[in-house]
């Protein structure tokens, strides 16, 4: 029942003035390193992934386009997760001077095969070409590799090409429940967006907030990491239901990117606030921790539906 990832801390130093717009900088971040990533491993003439006849071995196929890497995947669900979440909210709005160091989080979730020699690569040429409005440079100086707490615990690179073994992984277990939960508050850090059925949900009631976490958990798992979690998908969910949502506090958030190299525009929005909840919540409480790393509902690789649990242990009245 344990869920494994890495986390990484990536550090740059500005060659020139830099500026993220508000609720931007994941998309800033995400910038063109899927077209970068892909110019580094893949060979000029390849058809794409769909098509390539290595994606079975092809390293931007398996974290960027993973379904084409790897087949047919658990029953049910028809768009895999990519293995990786960044986070880069805490630049949203914010400058950096010319020579200041500022960094963003990558999340990996591919135990098996850790592509980060690849994110490594494509983060430090994306640095050089430039990021944000103005394409302002910068330089990829060091990677650090986190724990749960977000301490550093090994520098995993440092420029120019020095590099060391990544560690052990970081643990959640999903077993270790606490004896009793009855109240507990979520935060919706960054823009989030909850399907329930075809729509999109209105308030992130208790039963559509878990199912959508631990699906992406199962899959997560099932996909790169430890296989299947054996639970009781079908129970978790009856019992979900009698988990209340007494108190909503939200802001809506309009937000889209525009592809420079297509043209499309795709919405970024959705609901940051705050949700309280009461019910018997213990079984759900690791879930619900691990949200904070893997995210939940739509785009969380961007950086979107990253939560914050903060359970309340005082028994009810």
């Amino acid at each position: 029942m344990l869920f494994e990832f890495h986390r990484f801390r990536f550090w740059f130093r500005a060659a020139g003035g830099l500026y993220f717009p508000p609720g931007q900088s994941a998309n800033i971040v995400r910038g063109a390193f899927g077209h970068i990533f892909r110019g580094l491993v893949c060979r000029p003439e390849c058809p794409g992934a769909q098509t390539c006849e290595a994606r079975s071995s092809c390293a931007y196929a398996r974290v960027f386009e993973p379904r084409a890497a790897l087949g047919a995947g658990p029953s049910g669900l028809a768009d895999w997760p990519r293995p990786f979440v960044f986070r880069a909210a805490h630049l949203d709005g914010r400058r950096v001077a010319q020579g200041e160091a500022f960094h963003f989080d990558v999340h990996l979730f591919d135990t098996r095969e850790p592509a980060l020699p690849h994110f490594i690569a494509a983060f430090a040429e994306l640095a050089r070409q430039g990021l944000g409005p103005g394409r302002g440079l910068a330089e990829l100086t060091g990677v650090d590799q986190l724990d749960l707490d977000g301490a550093a615990v090994r520098q995993v690179f440092r420029a120019p090409s020095e590099s060391a073994e990544i560690a052990a992984p970081c643990a959640v277990d999903l077993a270790a429940t606490p004896p009793r939960l009855d109240r507990a508050t979520v935060r919706f850090l960054t823009p989030t967006e909850l399907k329930s059925g075809e729509r999109l949900a209105e308030r992130p009631e208790f039963p559509i907030l878990f199912a959508r976490l631990r699906n992406r958990i199962a899959a997560l798992r099932a996909l790169y990491g430890a296989g299947p979690l054996e639970i009781d998908f079908r129970g978790m969910g009856e019992r979900a239901a009698a988990v209340r949502l007494e108190r909503w506090e939200c802001q809506w958030h309009e937000a889209e990117r525009r592809s420079s190299r297509t043209g499309q525009r795709q919405p970024l929005g959705g609901f940051t606030g705050e949700a309280e909840y009461e019910g018997p919540l213990a079984e759900f409480a690791p879930y619900l921790a691990l949200g904070r790393w893997v995210g939940v509902g739509r785009q969380t690789v961007w950086g979107k539906g990253e939560i914050e649990f903060l359970p309340n242990f005082a028994p009810l009245a």
